[in-house]
């Protein structure tokens, strides 16, 4: 199974992915270490990534997610794909892959980012972020206004309770 925890910069998508892979015992990418150096750059300077920066990086996760699927591997990943046309070329070719939305109000998550230290991507661009945003309809949707732990904990439990919803299967 692949599970896909996405949501706009500084929901808690890492945090919450390392807290669920401990549990689960998967590996954890997050979609971060798949940027090109001139994708990070520009984010480092404010610059939103156009989606001719994202293609290649989309690329890059989809054939490590099938591989690892090819594998019989279960994996977490943390990506924000904030728009349906990222989460299809994401999913495409996967049989089981489950989208987790991590979804916090904007001020809450400009308070979080605000706080967080030694990352490229800056609190001004949470804006274009929620304006690029369209919410997924085949996810399971979690609130980030708790603790990383009961967030993954939330997760954990409807995960379990709707073992057979699956999205992006096939795309």
């Amino acid at each position: 199974m692949i599970v896909v925890l996405m949501g706009v910069s500084g929901v808690g998508k890492t945090t919450v992915g390392r807290i669920l892979s401990g549990k689960l015992g998967w590996p954890l990418f997050d979609a971060d270490e798949f940027h090109s150096a001139l994708s990070i750059e520009k984010m480092r300077n404010g610059i939103p990534l156009e989606d001719a920066d994202r293609w290649p990086w989309l690329d890059r996760m989809n054939a490590m997610l099938r591989e690892r699927e090819g594998r019989g591997e279960s994996v977490l990943l943390a990506c924000s794909a904030l728009k349906q046309v990222y989460r299809d070329r994401l999913s495409k070719g996967t049989a089981d892959l489950r989208w987790i939305y991590l979804k916090g109000a904007f001020e809450l998550i400009r308070e979080r980012l605000e706080a967080r230290k030694g990352h490229y991507m800056k609190a001004g661009l949470l804006e274009s972020q929620f304006a690029a945003l369209e919410e997924p309809g085949d996810a399971l949707n979690i609130d980030v206004d708790d603790t990383p732990h009961a967030i993954a904990d939330s997760i954990l439990r409807r995960l379990k309770e709707s073992p057979t919803h699956k999205t992006g299967a096939g795309k």
